[in-house]
């Protein structure tokens, strides 16, 4: 495994093309110089909030530029919620009601074209979601600047897609670069067979693929602030996420 960097952590506003909105989102990035590839955090239905900044620097102390876009921004501008259920309804009426797969696509794309215009971030990018983040994930999977991809418990990837259309399970085919999917198979949210269609849909289109299942794992299993933490299942699938980028991002200084 690499070894573990000082890191700089900043808020920024991103442009966009639609030259009204500006995205919130917070980066962190060694403060060795160098060039290091560029990596998009995708939040849960929470915001960009403690664990998703946790996360977003975990990644950059391992070698990488990391980027977490507020993906509500249009909604709720700093919106940052934690874990009860008052707060997983509101999220969950943001996250699917309020956005679309096409705004989400052109704000992470916006993300991006950020870090493309970083001196110390290469041409080399990858992405990583939870939850809602986890779905979102195998949406931006179909962007062709994403190189690799961590797709951590994203439910309806079967059944829809946010703001409603063909479930995006359909955009498999378009998926570039590889993709690896975390689930727990304690995770009512996101049934067996659910999982089974997601692998044999990546294996029908070649897609370079791993489908990673965790007994005893619930929901949220990554998430060392909400009660359904695993650290077993935690701890492995962060390795795994390690590999992926080390594999498949050009990570050379």
């Amino acid at each position: 495994m690499m070894t573990e960097r000082a890191i700089d952590t900043t808020k920024v506003k991103i442009p966009h093309p639609n030259q009204d909105l500006q995205i919130d989102a917070y980066i962190a990035q060694p403060t060795e110089p160098g060039n290091y590839p560029g990596i998009v955090v995708l939040q849960e239905i929470f915001g960009v909030n403690v664990h998703i900044r946790d996360v977003t620097e975990r990644i950059a102390k391992l070698g990488y530029v990391a980027i977490a876009p507020a993906l509500f921004q249009r909604q709720a501008p700093g919106f940052e919620t934690g874990y009860t259920p008052e707060d997983i309804e509101i999220g969950r009426k943001y996250a699917w009601s309020q956005t679309t797969a096409q705004e989400l696509l052109s704000d992470i794309q916006a993300a991006i074209n950020h870090l493309k215009t970083l001196a110390n971030v290469k041409k080399s990018f990858g992405c990583i979601g939870f939850c809602f983040g986890g779905h979102v994930a195998y949406l931006a999977a179909t962007l062709p600047d994403i190189q690799a991809t961590a797709s951590f418990y994203g439910a309806g990837i079967t059944t829809r897609t946010p703001g409603g259309d063909k479930p995006t399970i359909t955009l498999t085919p378009n998926i570039t670069g590889t993709i690896y999917t975390f689930f727990g198979m304690d995770d009512a949210s996101i049934p067996k067979e659910q999982i089974d269609e997601i692998e044999a849909e990546l294996q029908k289109h070649n897609i370079s693929h791993r489908v990673f299942r965790y007994d005893g794992s619930d929901h949220g299993f990554f998430c060392d602030r909400r009660a359904s933490y695993n650290s077993k299942a935690a701890t492995d699938a962060w390795e795994k996420v390690q590999q992926l980028f080390t594999q498949h991002l050009d990570t050379d200084n």
